[in-house]
């Protein structure tokens, strides 16, 4: 019974934060920014601001495909945020802008987060292979040698969670003070970011979980060995 519940859990939580997330981009992708700015034209006029001139802002194909590319400098937003006036594609963009001035920065934990990229891979990849292969041939030490694999990808989550947070503060402080939204849009602007990183969290906790199952797992496989 614990069993089925543990699943239920770790299956509801993401469902419960990707709808989170659809709902209320849905509810404010309907309302539109009191300064009639598309996403493209805030995310650039929060570069140049920033002095960012050598950063591009690019549509992309996809729904909620935004995201910041520091390898060729761009900003690209999905088009209906490119194109569109809404405060949530403002928000959005704004969002990812946040992480072109965390790489123009510097920011310690994206420096961090991007050199675990190629571990985190690795490790996403090959640590259920070695996980399955151990639990199935009950062999400890190769469910063990999946465990680190997978710890590697965990880590790469939890350093996630503080970028994309730090992202959304420096979203809104631009937006704000440079007046691209109104202090009276701000708080429904905030839901729209904070319902995007409820979906990092959602992940993270869930990749928690996992690896605390797999560790309690491998204790008891190797005292039954014992």
């Amino acid at each position: 019974m614990a069993f089925i519940i543990y699943f239920a859990i770790i299956i509801l939580i993401p469902l419960f934060a990707q709808g989170k997330v659809k709902r209320t981009f849905n509810k404010y992708s309907k309302v539109a920014s009191s300064t009639g700015m598309s996403g493209a034209q805030a995310a650039r006029r929060i570069l140049d601001d920033n002095g960012l001139y050598n950063v591009s802002v690019e549509e992309v194909r996809g729904h909620l495909s935004d995201h910041y590319d520091p390898r060729t400098k761009t900003v690209r937003l999905s088009t209906s945020n490119y194109h569109g006036h809404s405060l949530a594609g403002v928000a959005v963009a704004a969002h990812e802008v946040g992480h072109a001035i965390q790489d123009q920065q510097n920011y310690s934990f994206l420096r961090v987060r991007h050199a675990l990229v190629p571990v985190a891979n690795l490790g996403s990849n090959a640590s259920w292979i070695l996980i399955m292969i151990g639990i199935i041939a009950s062999i400890p030490n190769l469910l063990l040698l999946g465990i680190v694999f997978m710890a590697a990808a965990v880590v790469f989550q939890l350093v996630t969670l503080p970028v994309e947070f730090n992202a959304s503060s420096r979203a809104m402080n631009q937006v704000v003070s440079l007046g691209i939204i109104r202090n009276d849009e701000e708080r429904d602007a905030k839901k729209v970011l904070n319902a995007a990183a409820l979906t990092y969290v959602a992940a993270a906790l869930v990749a928690v979980l996992e690896l605390v199952r797999l560790v309690l797992m491998y204790t008891g496989m190797s005292r039954s060995d014992d």
